[in-house]
């Protein structure tokens, strides 16, 4: 899907990237159901943009096959005027929206996946920068309540959440990794299905991040997060894996010039083959009966999906 990720970034790499130009070009390929909604906060504004992919046996088209959600996480595409040019934060979007249209020109060739597959994001070339430890962060126009409210929804049962996570000195590759499965509160074991796709996708063995218990946390409790890249776990009783766009070296989030076009390739084409088999109930996020298990023992975790006490 090169192509496509060349398209997309030929889109969103410009001063004037805005979500209804993407709109626009998305449904002049054949996609039907694209909402943009534009928000504005203290720091500026973004384009909130949903792309809603019918499946053949999906709960759009009236069936009962599973919805997988995919939301490109960052804060914004580019930090102008302060920096001029695509940063290295923007290539969750980009993934994702990669992979919106990858799935239209599927579905326009004839094939068309079992389940629905909903992609969200946001669309900001003038994002805030802020610090952060060991290098700096994007800071977004918007809250992270707000990101979670436009970009998870009730209808997703998974959600792959694509960020990337070059900023830190614990993931040591270039390329992308997954992490364990979060739901409500808890970290869960790897999916073993989802480490299978993954080497199918990239011909070698799986990379899996570490996550921290603060990671799973909300933004706005004063604690350490790797990144933004679970946040959508606070929002949601979906299981949640996050999709880490990575290096083998930090890099900052507002770094031009950091994206390599084949790395995004390669985690798009593990997103849709993931999309494959979860409509199919081939892959599964997380063991349902040891999760039962797990609350029957020691309850509910739901806290840490809160900002706490």
């Amino acid at each position: 899907m090169l192509k496509q990720v060349m398209e997309i970034y030929e889109l969103l790499d410009k001063a004037t990237a805005n979500g209804r130009e993407v709109e626009e070009y998305l449904r002049s390929r054949g996609a039907e159901d694209v909402v943009i909604q534009t928000v504005s906060g203290e720091k500026g504004s973004t384009d909130f943009i949903k792309v809603s992919i019918k499946g053949r046996e999906g709960k759009l088209s009236g069936g009962d096959a599973p919805t997988l959600g995919v939301t490109g996480r960052l804060g914004g595409l580019g930090a102008r005027p302060e920096i001029l040019g695509f940063v290295s934060d923007g290539d969750g979007a980009l993934t994702a929206l990669s992979v919106a249209l990858k799935l239209v020109d599927m579905q326009k060739n004839g094939d068309v996946l079992k389940g629905d597959v909903i992609i969200t994001t946001h669309i900001c070339p003038d994002a805030p920068t802020r610090e952060h430890f060991p290098v700096r962060f994007m800071g977004s126009p918007v809250d992270i309540d707000t990101m979670n409210k436009l970009e998870v929804t009730d209808d997703m049962n998974a959600i792959l959440s694509i960020d990337t996570t070059k900023g830190n000195k614990v993931i040591n590759t270039r390329g992308f990794a997954i992490s364990n499965t979060v739901k409500e509160g808890y970290i869960l074991k790897v999916s073993n299905d989802l480490a299978e796709i993954m080497m199918r996708a990239t011909g070698k063995l799986p990379y899996v991040f570490p996550l921290s218990q603060q990671d799973i946390t909300p933004y706005g409790n004063g604690l350490y997060h790797l990144n933004s890249i679970l946040q959508p776990a606070v929002a949601t009783e979906a299981p949640v894996v996050g999709v880490a766009i990575t290096t083998e070296v930090p890099v900052p989030g507002c770094a031009t010039g950091s994206t390599h076009l084949t790395d995004i390739e390669m985690t798009g084409r593990f997103v849709i083959e993931v999309a494959k088999d979860f409509g199919e109930k081939r892959c599964k996020f997380y063991d349902e009966e040891e999760y039962e298990l797990i609350l029957k023992l020691y309850g509910d975790m739901k806290k840490f999906q809160t900002r706490g006490v």
